[in-house]
């Protein structure tokens, strides 16, 4: 006895008046046929119940909610397009009926958001990573995106937008094309998109928006050579067939859409499906995804067999009612085994991930003539892009990712590969360093422009230019890309922060800073008075302080024990002076018997031994060498004097004196070239001239290289960042630009070429500067300060050392001396008395008094009423006697 077989009603909604609705239909009563010719047995059966949407959303939701509620659909297939979708998801939520959608792709319909909507299909947002894949591989750096006005258009425009993002280029502008758009109103919109400088355009419409569009960007002359175009799989002809006449629009055009493996079920089910089908276009993934969830819906339907169902009372009302609207117990069943079925579809691998078809490979095409031609494959996101479908993990194609797609047409029937866009440059017009920059009938020379030239070919692509003169100040001539007027400035354009606010930079290709060059004299050779250069005045001072000092120390520690260093005042203060001078050339002929003088003077000789070689080698290098000194050296003189400065006229120095320098504005006077540079300084400030030239160092060196004689860079360099180029703000092509400046001025046989080029040699000037000389010329006392302090601390150390022992040794007489005024004045005017006498308990003295014994010394008791001078006499004579005989050792 046969089995009871149970139809289960399953809604469908579809646009039967195009060409996606009619090939679905087909492919899904040819998946009825085929999936129960094979599964016989299965005791269900699914019962399609297809309604037309008529491509309205109104219409869709309409449909979907009768046959939820008259005709009790388990659940429905469909609808076609992303918009109708939306509305009819919230039914089947409210009913608990599965919406499942081949063709509904936009990534705003979610199913993790939506739980009765499942997808059996690509999330659009699949395709952007191979899309900005291809933009990495052409190194494109911006890209205007054109997209429909629904749903399915807007809904792709975030993901596309970040993906482009990500790989380092920008999207400047975005045309959106309403779907009731005519032709005028779409030429329109065309004629804005060509005004635009970028030449790339990624397009993202349905095919009968997207047909009339490519026929009309055919018809303005936007399919021609120096264009390129993308177009998502929305416009592949295996997605959603166009005609031929759209086709032949659409030469040299690239796009993306999924790969299909061709298998022997499929070729079979191809051949079977055109038999029956009259239909002029051909089999497209929509139809094979329509047969897919078919198989799909029958397996899960089996699975859940007839336990499930749901009483409802007839109502023949076409009235919609959400409120009377039941629920379905199959359908929570369904939605449950729906994900879980896998088998090998005609589209491939069938497999839910997350309620949608898991993403695959992607395949790139080429339209040429009415043909796709493949060029290369879409692996993954880690993979990348690759000729060939089994993916080649060659060293040389990781090295050249333009290699991984094959050669394409493109618009112009042309192999040139077409620019981002034809940048239109602007330059400025300088009347003086033409050395730096030079323009002349559009065409530019100079240090500036070979640099960008030189850049421009380590670019890893095609970068076509426009130059465009530019008359009046750099600021303002940057203000211009802001404007929108240029897209990039070339030429000697000093990277500041107030500049960087309206547009970025390249890294700099010169040597930065500010500084101020000033006339030069030789004065010094024929000064009368050069011997006193060599050392500053302050050490003149502080070398003849130490020089009084020692010899005061010296004639101290020396005076109670030799004799040398005894006699009238008048004697003893010549001793002090003569004996510390004369160790300047070493020609003191006292000695000295005091240990402490000697510990003294073998620090001092050291000190006079560095001052006088010191002195000797700067005073023959002033004699031998020629000196040239600068005039000024110290900008708070110039200020100070009211003197006139010089600037570059149309630069930045203007401001940075008066903001940052803080001169008046009156003090400024701005010239224009190096001529007049030199004008004004030969002037001096006194006779209409300037005192100095402010100015960017690399102007400054050319400057002085064509005056080495004349002018030299003094004072402190005020930083900048050099020289760049300019961009937009954000733009991509920053980065690249750097990155080939670097290029370049890493490469140092190519710098020195340009450099030798415009600039000369100028090595000639680089031993003048050694010939410069400043207020720093002389030698200063901070020099030698180590030396004056240890010789200082060595002579007080043994003065105050000597000075202790005679008051401890004198102390205790005048304590034990009964005296009417036993003050401490009077304590130390005896001690004075005391020092001025002889210490004839010295070693100098006992030692020659023991080498006289044959001659009667004088008792100095005897004669202790005698005035000291006399002593001293007395003393004098019997050395000088000693002396003459010779009696004590040499």
């Amino acid at each position: 006895m046969a089995k009871e077989v149970i139809r289960i009603p399953v809604g469908v909604v579809l646009d039967l008046n195009s060409s996606v609705g009619a090939i679905a239909k087909s492919c899904m009563t040819m998946a009825l046929s085929d999936f129960y010719a094979k599964h016989a047995h299965y005791r269900t059966r699914l019962d399609l119940r297809t309604r037309d949407s008529a491509d309205d959303i109104v219409t869709a939701a309409s449909e979907a909610w009768y046959m939820m509620k008259k005709e009790k659909v388990q659940a429905i297939i469909g609808p076609q397009r992303s918009a109708e979708a939306k509305f009819v998801m919230e039914l089947g939520r409210k009913a608990k009926v599965p919406i499942i959608s081949f063709s509904a792709t936009s990534p705003s319909l979610s199913p993790s958001r939506s739980p009765f909507f499942v997808r059996t299909a690509f999330d659009d947002s699949a395709q952007v990573k191979a899309i900005a894949a291809i933009i990495e591989a052409y190194s494109w750096l911006e890209v205007v995106l054109v997209y429909e006005d629904t749903d399915y258009g807007n809904g792709l425009i975030p993901y596309l937008v970040d993906a482009i993002q990500e790989v380092g280029a920008r999207v400047p502008y975005r045309s959106v094309i309403p779907p009731s758009s005519n032709d005028a109103e779409i030429l329109r919109e065309l004629g804005r998109l060509n005004s635009n400088s970028t030449r790339i355009f990624l397009v993202h419409m349905t095919a009968s928006l997207g047909s009339k569009f490519f026929i009309l960007a055919n018809k303005a002359g936007m399919m021609s050579e120096g264009y390129a175009w993308i177009v998502t799989d929305g416009l592949s002809t295996f997605l959603d067939p166009v005609n031929s006449t759209t086709m032949d629009s659409m030469e040299g055009v690239l796009g993306v859409r999924p790969y299909i493996p061709m298998t022997k079920d499929l070729e079979d089910f191809q051949s079977r499906w055109k038999q029956p089908n009259k239909m002029t276009a051909g089999l497209n993934l929509f139809g094979l995804w329509a047969y897919d969830t078919v198989w799909a819906l029958a397996m899960a339907v089996e699975k859940v067999g007839t336990t499930s169902s749901r009483s409802m009372k007839q109502n023949t009302s076409r009235v919609i009612n959400l409120a009377s609207l039941e629920t379905s117990n199959m359908g929570k069943n369904l939605l449950e085994t729906i994900p879980s079925s896998k088998f090998q579809s005609l589209s491939g691998n069938f497999q839910l991930v997350k309620g949608q078809l898991e993403p695959s490979t992607f395949e790139i095409f080429n339209v040429i003539g009415n043909k796709e031609r493949i060029i290369g494959y879409w692996i993954d996101q880690q993979k990348g892009l690759s000729r060939q479908l089994k993916y080649d993990n060659s060293e040389a194609e990781k090295s050249d990712v333009k290699r991984r797609l094959k050669q394409p047409i493109w618009p112009g029937d042309t192999t040139d590969q077409p620019a981002t866009k034809k940048l239109r440059i602007g330059v400025p017009m300088t009347e003086g360093f033409k050395e730096f920059l030079k323009v002349e009938n559009k065409n530019i020379s100079g240090f500036a422009a070979d640099v960008f030239f030189a850049a421009l070919a380590k670019l890893p692509f095609p970068l076509p230019h426009d130059f465009f003169c530019f008359k009046g100040t750099y600021n303002d001539l940057l203000y211009q890309i802001k404007a929108g007027k240029y897209d990039a400035v070339v030429g000697d354009t000093t990277i500041v922060a107030n500049r960087s606010l309206y547009v970025d930079f390249t890294l700099p290709y010169s040597e930065s800073g500010v500084s101020m060059v000033v006339l030069v004299e030789n004065n010094e050779r024929d000064n009368i008075w050069i011997f006193l250069k060599p050392l500053s005045l302050d050490l003149w001072l502080t070398t003849g302080a130490a020089f009084i000092f020692t010899g005061f120390v010296i004639w101290v520690l020396e005076h109670r024990v030799n004799s040398e260093f005894r006699g009238p005042p008048q004697q003893q203060l010549g001793v002090i002076f003569w004996f510390s001078f004369s160790t300047l050339v070493f020609a003191h002929r006292e000695k000295v018997v005091n240990n402490w003088s000697r510990l003294v003077l073998i620090i001092w000789v050291f000190v006079v031994l560095i001052l006088t070689q010191s002195y000797t080698a700067s005073l023959a290098s002033m004699l031998t060498v020629q000196r040239l000194q600068p005039v000024f050296t110290d900008i708070r003189e110039i200020k100070r004097n009211g003197y006139n400065i010089g600037f570059q006229k149309n630069s930045f120095i203007k401001g940075f004196l008066m903001d940052n320098l803080r001169f008046e504005e009156s003090k400024l006077k701005a010239y224009v070239t190096i001529e007049e540079y030199n004008h004004a300084l030969s002037k001096g400030t006194h006779n209409g001239g300037v005192a100095a030239i402010f100015d960017e160092i690399p102007y400054l060196k050319l400057f002085i290289a064509k005056n080495c004689s004349k002018y030299t860079m003094v004072g402190p360099t005020y930083k900048t960042d050099g020289f760049g180029f300019a961009f937009p703000r954000g733009s991509p092509l920053v980065s690249y630009m750097s990155r080939a400046i670097l290029n370049v001025t890493q490469d140092k046989s190519k710098m020195d070429s340009i450099e030798e080029k415009y600039f000369g040699n100028q090595t000639i000037c680089d031993d003048q500067s050694a010939k410069i000389s400043s207020d720093g010329r002389s030698l200063h006392v901070y020099s030698f300060g180590g030396l004056f302090i240890i010789a200082g601390v060595v002579s007080m150390f043994s003065l105050l050392m000597y000075m202790y022992r005679f008051v401890c040794s004198q102390w205790p007489t005048l304590s034990t001396t009964i005296h009417s005024e036993n003050s401490f004045r009077w304590k130390m005017v005896e001690l004075a008395k005391h020092f001025d006498k002889k210490d004839l308990t010295s070693h100098p003295f006992t030692r020659r008094t023991s080498r006289v014994h044959a001659m009667d010394t004088p008792d100095e008791t005897a004669i202790g009423g005698l005035h000291d001078a006399n002593d001293m006499q007395n003393n004098s004579a019997v050395e000088n006697n000693i002396d003459s005989t010779r009696l004590y050792s040499p």
